[in-house]
């Protein structure tokens, strides 16, 4: 029989002094202190989750909890950076070995340390959608498929339908077949270029985002002593936005949870609102069922918007009946103005009707990037894009490119890229498809005199130039490919280790890049700008691996943090999905009209159990969630369709079903 034996704490701090109860209210402090066990915080909008999560960690520290054993996992990096700061500044104790961040980050930190388990090398590359489409692209090649005779998915379908198969746990023929049904007949060829594709990125040592949830998962799964490694570990776990959660994440926390169950999950069930990309709305919902004797905690206090919006609020989601009740109570006082309804002749008469009403608040005293314009499709802002722009108002679209997807971020990268991991075949290709008269074909048959050379197993490689100046390459890519090899050369030490990134931006632009952006972009100084931001940004990494695997996390991001160095008199505009998160004093939700908003598609295909049609209610409930001082609902009476000529509008039944006494009925007159 074994002996038992107690490993006592040392104390390792000095307690923070926070007085909680003074600091929270009362719905908070319940669930900051909650005691140990399995915890559901359903945190209304604007009632400080953040906050919350923040001081209980801060809480859990104070109470002697090592920050090593605490995992705080998040759905992006700047909401875990701005959490482990709040509790840096609550907490005199170094936070460092805290694990914080998404669930991706999280992953890739725990296949660096078991990769070799599963068939990778620990200096995988990690491939954004560009990559991935590319190395796509090369596997239906290889496959022998003929895509010409056949309309076959491009890659960048198949990376989504392989995605959804990952993170739903579907069957790729039960995807295809609700998702893709013209592509039904051809569900053999697809589970066959998945196969490939696995064994394709093995080859390469690559992975896809979906890896960095599905290969730790499989570690725990399938080696119980290292999952067992882990739940000793993470003794306290905390989650973010739990509603957004898929199935490997739910999953993922389930095991690492186990058997102890200190868990926390916080969230908002009336904000799930991305089902088209996985998220599984049942996970939150049924997390008192999963978790026996859950203790549930409801924040309803808001401390966002004005009383009038939220009595709107709260009548807009009322009608939902897969739900956790609660009713958003206001901490601010009445602002005697209701919600304006405003029904609009037709598409030009609501974009004229926005932009007055934004150079009229402006007049007022607000600023332009305190003002938003959301709607549910992109092109709902056509319209608007153009009476802005005629009006002189300056507006900033979330929906552009994110910086980390620019062409000329991502040929930087890829120097980068084949440096750190020589047998990455998608940078490798990238950067010789770059010289003059290199395609496709030029592309594989240099990779293959690449793996004829046997470097990309080699240790190190101190001279890319001795190697690659032997291959054979067309007159046009001579002067460019020497230039390319001696531009590796410089990427690395003399004892042929990567540099850090930083000091390989010079050689990468002054060696072959910057000439090429020349002849490539009509707008070279702008990227050349861009570039030179990332090499600041670069400096804060002295070790490469890190540096690549943030770039690639970045890119994956939902938003794009580098807009807030945008143009800050701007007016917002955003579709409702990307708006979430964020807040505005003035919002006007646009295009509310039945087959606009809610989305045609839902109620022409939903089912009795009316899911599509309670997601696109939360949908409308995060977009007028988002105003704090006025909220302006539109939508136009009459549009010309495509092929339908002039429509009548019916106002969205989301309005219907919202007591006219909360809304203010405006009748707009043209006055042309």
């Amino acid at each position: 029989m074994p002996r038992e034996y107690t490993v006592t704490r040392t104390p390792v701090h000095a307690k923070s002094g926070i007085d909680y109860a003074a600091e929270l209210n009362e719905s908070q402090f319940a669930a900051v202190t909650a005691p140990p066990g399995p915890s559901l915080v359903i945190a209304g909008a604007g009632s400080g989750k953040t906050r919350t999560l923040t001081y209980r960690v801060a809480y859990l520290l104070d109470n002697g909890i090592r920050p090593s054993n605490i995992l705080l996992l998040t759905f992006t990096n700047k909401a875990a950076r701005e959490m482990l700061e709040r509790v840096g500044e609550l907490v005199p104790l170094d936070t460092r070995d805290l694990w914080g961040g998404t669930f991706h980050s999280i992953g890739n930190r725990i296949l660096r340390r078991h990769a070799r388990e599963i068939g990778w090398e620990p200096g995988f590359t990690i491939m954004d959608r560009e990559d991935q489409k590319e190395l796509l692209a090369g596997t239906v090649e290889e496959s022998g498929i003929d895509t010409k005779a056949v309309r076959f998915p491009k890659p960048e379908v198949l990376g989504d339908l392989f995605s959804l198969a990952v993170n739903t746990g579907e069957a790729i023929e039960d995807i295809v077949h609700h998702r893709y049904p013209y592509f039904h007949h051809l569900v053999p060829q697809i589970e066959s270029l998945q196969e490939r594709y696995e064994r394709k990125k093995r080859e390469t040592n690559s992975m896809d985002f979906d890896d960095l949830l599905e290969k730790p998962l499989r570690l725990l799964r399938e080696r119980k002593e290292l999952l067992e490694l882990y739940q000793r570990q993470f003794e306290w776990i905390l989650v973010d936005e739990y509603q957004d959660t898929n199935l490997l994440q739910a999953e993922f926390i389930d095991l690492l949870a186990a058997p102890q169950n200190n868990v926390m999950v916080v969230g908002d069930d009336a904000q799930s609102i991305y089902s088209w990309r996985g998220a599984d709305f049942r996970n939150i919902l049924e997390f008192p069922d999963r978790y026996e004797g859950a203790r549930k905690y409801v924040i309803e206090t808001n401390y966002r918007s004005v009383p009038e919006i939220l009595s709107l609020a709260n009548a807009a989601i009322a009608p939902n009946t897969k739900q956790f009740r609660k009713n958003l109570a206001p901490a601010r006082p009445d602002r005697q103005v209701r919600p304006a309804l405003a029904p609009l002749q037709d598409p030009v008469t609501q974009a004229a009707f926005v932009a007055q009403r934004i150079l009229e608040l402006r007049d007022e005293g607000v600023e332009l990037n305190e003002i938003a314009v959301l709607y549910r499709a992109h092109f709902h802002a056509m319209e608007i894009q153009l009476e802005l722009t005629k009006r002189g108002i300056p507006f900033v679209i979330t929906s552009g490119l994110r910086f980390f997807e620019q062409a000329h971020i991502k040929d930087t990268a890829a120097f980068m890229k084949f440096v750190f991991n020589r047998r990455d075949e998608v940078a490798f290709k990238r950067l010789v498809r770059m010289l003059p008269g290199v395609g496709n074909k030029g592309a594989d048959k240099l990779w293959r005199e690449w793996l004829a050379s046997g470097a990309q197993d080699a240790e190190t490689v101190t001279s890319f130039s001795e190697i690659l100046l032997k291959f054979k390459v067309g007159s046009k890519a001579k002067t460019g490919w020497e230039q390319f090899a001696y531009t590796l050369d410089e990427l690395v030490d003399f004892g042929g280790r990567p540099k850090p990134p930083a000091k390989m931006m010079p050689s990468i632009l002054e060696g072959v890049y910057e000439d090429y952006m020349k002849g490539k972009f009509t707008n070279y100084e702008y990227r050349k700008q861009d570039l030179l931001q990332l090499e600041r940004y670069a400096e804060r990494f002295d070790d490469l691996g890190e540096f690549l695997t943030q770039l690639s996390l970045l890119a994956g991001q939902d938003a794009v943090e580098a807009t807030a160095a945008q143009d800050k008199e701007s007016v917002c505009l955003s579709s409702v999905h990307q708006a979430k998160g964020l807040e505005w004093k003035v919002v006007f939700c646009v295009w509310l009209a039945d087959g606009m908003f809610p989305n045609s598609r839902v109620l022409d295909e939903d089912g009795e159990d009316q899911r599509g049609l309670e997601e696109e209610r939360r949908l409308f409930y995060v977009a007028v969630t988002r105003a704090r001082d006025e909220l302006y609902l539109t939508y136009p009476l009459l549009w010309h369709g495509s092929f339908t000529g002039e429509v009548l509008q019916r106002p969205s039944r989301f309005l219907d079903e919202i007591p006219s006494e909360l809304m203010e009925e405006w009748r707009v007159g043209m006055g042309w």
